[in-house]
């Protein structure tokens, strides 16, 4: 684990306040000690705690990313629409074959999207390799990746994934925000 600081004498700041007893690279910091200087009060603290400190993520903020649910069955869909008509809620829809790298590629990209929108969208995968022909014929699938969003229990818009992975993300993004 790394401590990242614009510089080292932020860094430095950080750990030792404004006045230094203690630098880092010194014979008596080479114990595994380092002395940060906080309001007047000194403490002690081992190397690991303060790089443990400074690499924990603040879980009081969004996830990163969101895993898109897996739907397998056409009722399952009707469920999900019906539920997302409920709540008000956008549904999109990532329809993906497992033999298919720009499907593959995409999958994470969706799913920081996913953190971003959450709770007012929420993100699912097909693979139409391992669901029913009914289901396919259904969001009446022809190319993939194929990425729609279903609002009110209807098909609204879709996005077909074959340009670069940015622009597929944008055009994603422009599509909630024009049904949102």
């Amino acid at each position: 684990m790394a401590i990242l600081a614009p510089n080292s004498s932020v860094l430095r700041g950080e750990l030792f306040g404004k006045t230094q007893d203690v630098h880092p690279c010194s014979r008596r910091a080479a114990g595994g000690l380092i002395m940060a200087l906080r309001s007047r009060r000194r403490e002690w603290k081992s190397r690991a705690e303060v790089k443990v400190r400074a690499s924990q993520p603040d879980m009081s903020s969004r996830p990163m990313s969101i895993a898109m649910e897996a739907i397998t069955e056409a009722e399952e869909l009707d469920q999900i629409l019906e539920q997302a008509q409920e709540l008000s809620q956008v549904i999109i829809i990532d329809w993906v074959a497992a033999w298919c790298r720009k499907c593959i590629y995409l999958k994470p990209k969706l799913e920081k999207l996913a953190a971003e929108y959450y709770p007012r969208v929420r993100f699912f995968l097909v693979d139409v390799n391992k669901v029913p022909q009914v289901l396919v014929k259904r969001g009446n699938i022809t190319k993939m990746p194929t990425i729609q969003l279903w609002k009110d229990k209807e098909w609204k818009d879709e996005v077909i994934g074959g340009q670069k992975p940015w622009l597929v993300i944008d055009e994603v993004r422009q599509m909630i925000q024009n049904h949102t």
